[in-house]
């Protein structure tokens, strides 16, 4: 089968590999329908991931149906449309029971796929723990419309759950890529008294624009001032941090107010100074972590009664076998670039 292949650091390449076979009774083996490319991917291609391991099949967005299961798997049968969840849990240890599933003791408990085992920009791929890692997609769901529910939805979904949204808040959402809109599709659901996106991108700026007149926006360099602007206690009284890049860590404390919620979603390629000195005096709380991505049969049940699309973020299309031009895209943020469907078998 065809399987896109992390090989060395800076190199991914597209290689033929044995299709997956069964190796525990929980596993299943599921035929990708449809994937997509994550920046997770790109932090392993550049060595910012280093549990990566050279020779796994990266991706760990895909949609597909089940072709086999073991003895031991009940949520789902063969023919069974699914998604696939991003992290790997037992169901069973102190943190699984807790709905830590991140932090799932297995030897492979988190995010392996696509990273410490075979994950799914390939035809086929096997699902370790299938009755965790797999939820069955209402007949009513389009394969695009559950593309992103196992990973960028998912970490949107935990986000906003942690934050602990309420009507009367201010929320500042930092970054308008994938991850950055899907966390804003979940704080729409929280229904705040007013959402302030920051975004450098003018095409990103765009897009929120389009699809989400009432959200309000602004540009990394006005952030500050605006937020004060637009908040009504010194500050939002909520912020994600979705960006992840060079300063946003301090643009996010800097923009709450005291006693604020600051939920650090990014994955960052470097430390971050925690400057507690000039922190100290805002008592602020700030949370962080992986996704806890057990959310994903609540997710699908928003999506099949309309109350989240994530349709309108797939931009581009590609088959398997040009998956390199795909990412040639996405990587350099080409032609407007949010999302790309990889379509397979």
């Amino acid at each position: 089968m065809l399987a896109y292949t992390y090989i060395e650091h800076g190199r991914f390449g597209l290689l033929d590999k044995p299709t997956p076979d069964l190796r525990d009774s929980r596993d299943a083996i599921v035929r990708v329908t449809l994937g997509s490319i994550c920046t997770s991917d790109l932090h392993i291609k550049h060595g910012s991931v280093p549990r990566a391991v050279p020779g796994i099949t990266v991706g760990h967005e895909m949609v597909g149906v089940v072709e086999q299961v073991g003895s031991s798997v009940i949520s789902v049968k063969p023919g069974d449309r699914v998604t696939v969840n991003v992290e790997t849990f037992c169901g069973e240890c102190f943190f699984c029971q807790h709905g830590y599933v991140n932090n799932c003791t297995d030897v492979n408990g988190g995010w392996a796929l696509g990273c410490r085992i075979d994950g799914g920009q390939a035809e086929y791929v096997r699902v370790p723990y299938a009755d965790q890692g797999l939820n069955r997609i209402p007949d009513s769901v389009s394969d695009e419309q559950a593309l992103f529910v196992g990973d960028v939805l998912a970490t949107g979904f935990w986000a906003t759950r942690i934050s602990e949204i309420s009507e009367d808040d201010t929320v500042l959402i930092i970054g308008a890529g994938p991850t950055g809109i899907c966390t804003l599709l979940c704080v729409m659901l929280k229904k705040p008294k007013r959402i302030i996106v920051c975004e450098k991108s003018s095409e990103r700026i765009r897009f929120i624009r389009e699809h989400y007149p009432d959200v309000l926006v602004t540009i990394p360099e006005n952030c500050r001032d605006f937020v004060l602007r637009n908040s009504e206690h010194g500050g939002a009284d909520v912020v994600l941090e979705v960006a992840g890049v060079e300063d946003t860590f301090r643009m996010a404390w800097e923009c709450a107010r005291p006693n604020a919620v600051v939920t650090v979603v990014a994955l960052y390629d470097k430390p971050q100074l925690l400057p507690l000195p000039d922190m100290y005096g805002k008592n602020l709380t700030i949370k962080t972590g992986g996704v806890d991505g057990c959310d994903c049969a609540e997710i699908l049940r928003l999506i099949e009664e309309g109350k989240i699309d994530t349709t309108p973020l797939i931009t581009h299309r590609f088959p398997l076998g040009k998956i390199e031009e795909a990412y040639h895209i996405f990587e350099n943020r080409l032609e407007g670039v949010i999302k790309i469907a990889i379509e397979g078998k």
